[in-house]
């Protein structure tokens, strides 16, 4: 794609990466067959092509972001499937998170949308008073259909039980059970703390299990990425650096063989730090190292290897690949493999390469596509006829979830079952294969 960017704009290193990014597009289409947003609507400016057309007129021009160019880039769920499909290495992230920044900086949203961005953007990142808020939703969830649009879609969304804070959440070492083979940072995230507590714990037990010392650093938080996606770049930018602190003095200190992370949005971001702080020259070389440093739990477990099941679970599982996992961060088959090695029967989703409409806050900010792709999703997970679905973010398995009869798992809760954790209690009171019960061992 040809731009026309002034020599005096390409001394903006942002600037710059965004005129390598958008010269590298050569308006093939193949993208749009694989956009969730263009296959619902069949809008082009819904597409990755016709947003890019519109980011290279917005950003060459300098000017404000008008109404309709935010509603299309709004819209963009960055669920990243185009990158997975483009022929020609288009990095697509990197170009909407800065659109996104520009909207930020020169928009003026409508008062409503400004306050609910606001909110979501404070509220999400801190554990305590999310799970207040959610305290209160739950009161209203039994009304949400005396309600529309966003409201609808928050009541709707509100878990039908809310746990207490998890101990496995505040900064301590776990240590490793038997010889230790690795020592780990964890990252617990924010939103998981308070919406599945027990993927965390789940993590835990298994990783110290088979060897590994797993440490939740003090002052390690939220990933950043909500606020990140929202355009604001100072709130992101402080939330990395927190971690990469944390994590760092971990690293100086007694070591680390990786950063852990079991939800594959915030692994996503945060293998993003590197590039997010490249110019902030305290940080840069610190991000860089993290990002190299971090993996999925997923990706982990496979690097390591986890030993024979001791527990037959007869359990079909369709597993649902979120899309920051195969096309954020190109994992595509490490879930799946290691839930078919731990014994379960593992079936892959019908256009399983489209996205769920989960996508961080998409699904308040988006509610009737999110609740379009949701419906979709479901349905072809169902086609398979799974026992069980497994996810490996917790947003998709909120998402998933609230419309599904199905119980939706993490990948972790399951493997920990397998290799003789509890029965996670998404399955206690519901029908099992006989080989399922807790007591029933696998055969040697």
């Amino acid at each position: 794609m040809q731009t026309n960017f002034t020599l005096a704009q390409l001394a903006d290193p942002d600037i710059a990466e965004a005129n390598k990014i958008l010269r590298a597009c050569v308006h093939c289409g193949f993208c749009t067959a694989t956009c969730p947003t263009y296959v619902l609507l069949g809008d082009e400016l819904d597409s990755p092509r016709g947003r890019i057309y519109l980011i290279k007129d917005m950003l060459e021009t300098d000017r404000p972001a008008s109404a309709g160019v935010v509603k299309h880039i709004d819209r963009c769920l960055t669920c990243l499937a185009c990158m997975t499909t483009c022929p020609s290495g288009v990095h697509y992230m990197h170009l909407v998170d800065q659109a996104r920044v520009h909207i930020e900086k020169t928009y003026t949203r409508p008062f409503a949308d400004r306050f609910l961005r606001a909110y979501l953007a404070w509220l999400v990142p801190k554990p305590f008073f999310f799970r207040l808020a959610l305290l209160g939703a739950w009161f209203a969830r039994p009304f949400a259909t005396l309600f529309s649009g966003r409201m609808r879609a928050m009541l709707s969304l509100a878990p039908k039980t809310i746990a207490g804070p998890s101990p496995v959440d505040t900064p301590q070492t776990f240590p490793a059970q038997g010889p230790r083979r690795a020592r780990v940072a964890l990252m617990n995230g924010c939103a998981q703390q308070v919406l599945a507590r027990e993927i965390n714990e789940a993590t835990v037990r298994l990783l110290t299990r088979i060897g590994v010392e797993v440490v939740v650093a003090k002052g390690a938080g939220c990933c950043g990425a909500v606020v990140h996606h929202m355009g604001k770049a100072r709130p992101a930018h402080a939330y990395a650096k927190a971690n990469v602190g944390a994590w760092t003095r971990e690293l100086e200190g007694e070591g680390l063989d990786a950063v852990v992370i079991n939800t594959s949005g915030c692994g996503t971001t945060v293998k993003d730090y590197g590039f997010m702080l490249r110019e902030e020259p305290d940080w840069s070389d610190k991000a860089a190292k993290i990002s190299a440093l971090t993996k999925d739990v997923s990706e982990f477990l496979r690097d390591l290897g986890l030993p024979a099941p001791s527990r037959a679970t007869g359990l079909t599982v369709a597993y649902q690949s979120p899309c920051s996992m195969q096309h954020g961060q190109k994992i595509t088959r490490a879930p799946q493999d290691l839930l078919a090695a731990a014994g379960f029967t593992v079936r892959e989703v019908p256009e399983g390469h489209l996205c769920c409409g989960s996508a961080g806050t998409y699904n308040l900010l988006q509610p009737e596509i999110a609740v379009r792709l949701r419906d979709r999703k479901v349905a072809n997970i169902v086609s398979v006829k799974p026992d069980v679905i497994a996810s490996g973010n917790v947003g998709c398995m909120k998402q998933i979830a609230s419309a599904s009869e199905v119980p939706v798992l993490h990948a972790v809760e399951l493997l920990d079952w397998a290799l003789g954790g509890t029965m996670p209690r998404a399955l206690e009171g519901i029908d099992l294969p006989p080989a399922a019960s807790p007591g029933v061992q696998a055969a040697e």
